[in-house]
């Protein structure tokens, strides 16, 4: 999620997002197969690093009219990318768009009434996951939801350990280990 210009290391530049939201990703990974089960009509869905919204407008028509998908990222670009997606799929209203800072989600104002937190191939890239799962978790609702997926092969197994080390930290524990999953995935509850 790099800008030009910008000295941030851990990111995906912008214009892979457009490879990642190829309808080819589709045959790999279905964002309805995997979400499903975890998102409901009226929901309020909180998603770092959409990149250009692959799984964000699923999410959107999941959530419905009375629903809302936030869609955080680090980089104008992405997000850009969502809205004009999301206004193609007719469901802008749906998703509101939030840009990050290096070092924060800008989610603040969100304490304690988020649903779900979707964090799908994302959080091996934040500067540090600590920080990531503090605001993530901050964000939910008591009995709130985090869904963790990291890239297989791309995250190894003492990274993604580490990751939910700092998740329990964050006062967030296991409700399932999902088995048989592509990617290490794990669902967290607050």
């Amino acid at each position: 999620m790099k800008e030009k210009g910008d000295d941030m290391p851990h990111v995906c530049p912008w214009w892979i997002g457009i490879l990642l939201a190829s309808p080819i990703r589709r045959w790999f990974e279905d964002p309805e197969k995997l979400l499903s089960r975890y998102i409901r009509e009226g929901m309020t869905v909180l998603e770092p690093g959409p990149g250009m919204g692959f799984f964000t407008i699923p999410m959107a028509k999941m959530v419905g009219p009375n629903g809302k998908v936030i869609a955080v990222d680090l980089q104008p670009k992405m997000l850009d990318g969502v809205r004009r997606r999301a206004e193609r799929a007719g469901v802008p209203e749906r998703i509101e768009l939030r840009r990050a800072k290096p070092a924060s989600l800008n989610v603040d104002d969100l304490r304690g009434s988020v649903d779900l937190v979707v964090a799908i191939h994302v959080v091996h890239e934040m500067p540090s996951d600590e920080m990531f799962f503090r605001q993530a978790a901050g964000t939910l609702k008591s009995g709130g939801l985090l869904l963790l997926v990291e890239p297989r092969g791309h995250v190894k197994p003492e990274k993604f350990s580490h990751e939910l080390h700092s998740a329990f930290d964050a006062g967030l524990a296991i409700s399932e280990r999902v088995v048989g999953a592509r990617s290490p995935t794990v669902l967290l509850a607050k």
